[in-house]
């Protein structure tokens, strides 16, 4: 009973740490992702208190340490898709927070360092999981909406708007993420970057193959001419049944994908709780006489499920 009570005590007082994080950076995230990027291009007026002067020194000692490497290059790309109103410095941070997190919610579970270890490893993996999960989401509703968008850039440039101002009617028509984009592409042109390099940066921002269409299409059409209308129109209907099927497809390997998953991360569930309730049965494959045994079922084990689970994946990815 006492064990249950400090599971039940402890996994409280992480729920509770979770909430007040988030009510802290839904707080403290009430600027625009627009006006975040485009922050360094612009003089921003007003004093600030000492204490936020100290916190926003430290912060960017951090940010120009971290985007200094390869990483924070990377990362700085990653979180601007996920549309995460994080700096670099603030997403590494969050990651040793997490680390030590998931070190100190385990140790104190498992009362042993591999515990401890095995929580360090956990914690660094969930920023990174939370990330591509909302890189995944966003770039799914953004594709969703393109064809609206082109509807109405089509609509627009056949009223006679120019294209940055069909760009512009997108960005204050259309709900988010397409309206936030297009925003920052047309805040980018008003601030002198030529039109071909906003829109490779918005294609950077959002790795979709719809969007590389429209992109390539307004780019061949500014260099050669054209009917632009005619041809987004013809894309918004190659977009749109592109959907329609990709659609049908998602519905019809959903339950390859779920059963793939599940049967990827089942062994691992069910390790992870006999480690915390029954680390002898575990600890027999890491005995002296069955440490070779031991090893390679562990090894083989490991080999099947990474195999299994790419196949199933492998299945259910086709292809439109």
């Amino acid at each position: 009973m006492s064990s249950l009570m400090m599971i039940i005590i402890v996994g409280g007082g992480l729920a509770l740490v979770l909430l007040v994080v988030g009510i802290v950076v839904s707080v403290s995230s009430e600027r625009s992702l627009v006006e975040d990027r485009l922050g360094r291009y612009l003089e921003e007026s007003g004093e600030q208190s000492d204490g936020r002067a100290a916190e926003s020194a430290y912060m960017e000692w951090i940010n120009k340490r971290v985007e200094k490497s390869s990483f924070g290059d990377r990362m700085a790309r990653e979180l601007a898709r996920a549309d995460l109103k994080l700096k670099v410095g603030e997403y590494f941070v969050l990651i040793i927070g997490a680390i030590l997190g998931g070190a100190a919610l385990l140790g104190l579970i498992g009362r042993d360092p591999i515990s401890a270890g095995l929580g360090g490893i956990l914690g660094a993996f969930l920023p990174n999981f939370y990330v591509k999960r909302q890189q995944k989401k966003r770039l799914q509703l953004f594709n969703d909406q393109l064809p609206d968008m082109l509807n109405l850039m089509v609509n627009g440039l056949r009223a006679g708007y120019s294209t940055m101002q069909a760009m512009e009617a997108v960005s204050k028509e259309l709900p988010a993420p397409i309206c936030d984009e297009f925003r920052r592409v047309v805040q980018e042109m008003q601030l002198g970057i030529p039109m071909e390099r906003a829109m490779e940066n918005l294609l950077r921002r959002i790795p979709s193959e719809d969007l590389d269409f429209v992109v390539t299409a307004i780019n061949v059409q500014r260099e050669v001419g054209g009917n632009l209308s005619e041809i987004l129109d013809t894309i918004s209907y190659t977009i749109r049944e592109r959907i329609r099927i990709k659609g049908e497809i998602r519905v019809l390997t959903s339950q390859v994908r779920t059963s793939g998953q599940f049967m990827a991360m089942i062994p691992f569930g069910l390790v992870a709780v006999l480690w915390f309730v029954n680390r002898d049965y575990i600890m027999t494959f890491f005995l002296p006489e069955n440490l070779i045994c031991g090893s390679i079922a562990l090894a083989a084990a490991l080999f099947l499920i990474i195999i299994g689970y790419f196949v199933m994946m492998k299945i259910a990815d086709i292809e439109v």
